[in-house]
């Protein structure tokens, strides 16, 4: 049991924070991020992530998509998100507004149970081996539907935005457990937000230069984060 990953550098996969960031750039944009945590454990922890967005300027609208997967225990549990992402944006004033974004996808989680050792395998000499009482899960992959939503308030030199995740709370568990009667995952709650703050003039030839402050608060089930950088 544990919370869904962040990375540390969450500015650079933002779909993966908030759907309403869909369409924000001038541009379309791509990108790509990977994290390779507690090495020392054998590839215990593996994350990768992966998104494009472009904005539909003639519609208000901005679109996406976001790839995301979790590798835990050297393979023993994959969990992989893929979402489709839709942003409108509505204007209060010349330079400041209100996107309103929503995303859906499938979340699929499968259990390698061969990967697995239990007590009743381990011998107190001859270490692990042998065959466990454990009984198979009929069903090791499950997929389900994933919905979520967010909203972001922008100006051209701060944001402000909420976003909940996993709005249908799906059951991703392969185990049989109180005959299935599982909350499914977590809703998670994020507050996030930022500004730039100009610290030298451009010209023709150079940008502005500019510091960017930004927090992040993250609450799904028991577990909380706070993020704080620039």
């Amino acid at each position: 049991q544990a919370q869904d990953p962040i990375f540390s550098q969450y500015y650079a996969t933002p779909l993966q924070i908030n759907p309403a960031f869909a369409g924000s750039s001038f541009a379309p944009r791509f990108g790509i991020a990977y994290r390779h945590q507690w090495q020392g454990l054998n590839r215990a922890y593996r994350t990768y992530a992966g998104f494009y967005e472009q904005s539909i300027d003639r519609l208000n609208s901005g679109i996406g998509f976001h790839l995301e997967g979790d590798d835990a225990g050297n393979g023993i549990l994959r969990t992989t998100r893929f979402s489709a992402h839709y942003a409108y944006r509505l204007m209060i004033t010349e330079k400041t507004g209100v996107k309103i974004g929503i995303e859906a996808g499938a979340y699929q989680a499968r259990l390698d149970w061969d990967k697995l050792i239990f007590p009743d395998q381990i011998d107190p000499i001859g270490g692990p081996g042998g065959m466990t009482a454990e009984q198979r899960p009929d069903q090791l992959n499950r997929t389900r539907l994933d919905l979520s939503s967010g909203l972001l308030l922008f100006s051209e030199k701060f944001w402000l935005g909420l976003a909940m995740k996993h709005l249908n709370t799906p059951n991703e568990t392969c185990l049989v457990v109180n005959d299935n009667l599982a909350r499914g995952l977590p809703v998670r709650y994020t507050l996030h937000g930022g500004m730039d703050i100009p610290i030298g003039q451009g010209n023709k030839k150079e940008a502005p230069a500019f510091v960017s402050p930004n927090f992040l608060l993250v609450s799904q089930g028991p577990y909380q984060q706070i993020n704080i950088g620039a």
